[in-house]
């Protein structure tokens, strides 16, 4: 999973382990993939010190990573595209890095693996039933306790721009909430 620690990656940590998943966290330090492995996370991978594909192929030998949830693209995608299983499935939701990727489509021909966008605005028009029983049971999963979203921290309207900074430096954990009426 890369871009583990902001809060559509907790929230994937806590949603995959629910579903049985072993979960394998990719991030930029040794404190983000602790605060992974406290919400869930099986295992960690420093991408800025260990080689990604190299070490996702270590830990999901012999046969790959099967499910790739990626919301940071950039650099990263290549190498992960690189360690995925036969008929593995590589969720695209985003571009945290600020950098989409080219992605040399012989990998996929070569894995047998999909490429799947994940774009949630879409699904939720296309498919209003499907979205509603999904947060149906999210929601359940919430007021049972089994999932909790954490928010690293909350501002006045104000202070969006210190919140933005914050977000933009790498430096949240989490959510960010900014409250017009706080």
């Amino acid at each position: 999973m890369l871009g583990a620690t902001g809060g559509a990656g907790l929230a994937a940590i806590e949603i995959g382990k629910l579903m049985g998943a072993r979960i394998i966290a990719a991030a930029s330090s040794g404190d983000k993939l602790a605060f992974a492995r406290e919400h869930g996370a099986d295992e960690g991978i420093n991408y800025e010190t260990e080689d990604l594909k190299t070490r996702l192929k270590e830990l999901t030998a012999p046969k790959g990573v099967d499910v790739l949830y990626d919301i940071v693209g950039g650099d990263h995608a290549e190498p992960s595209l690189r360690a995925m299983a036969w008929e593995g499935r590589y969720l695209v939701l985003g571009f945290a890095s600020g950098t989409i990727p080219c992605i040399p489509l012989n990998l996929v021909l070569l894995k047998g693996c999909s490429l799947v966008g994940v774009f949630w605005t879409s699904f939720v028009q296309r498919n209003p039933e499907r979205h509603r029983a999904n947060m149906v049971l999210l929601l359940d999963w919430c007021k049972e306790g089994r999932i909790v979203p954490h928010i690293h921290a909350s501002f006045a309207l104000a202070e969006t721009a210190k919140a933005l900074s914050l977000i933009e430096d790498r430096k949240v954990t989490g959510k960010v909430i900014v409250n017009p009426q706080r």
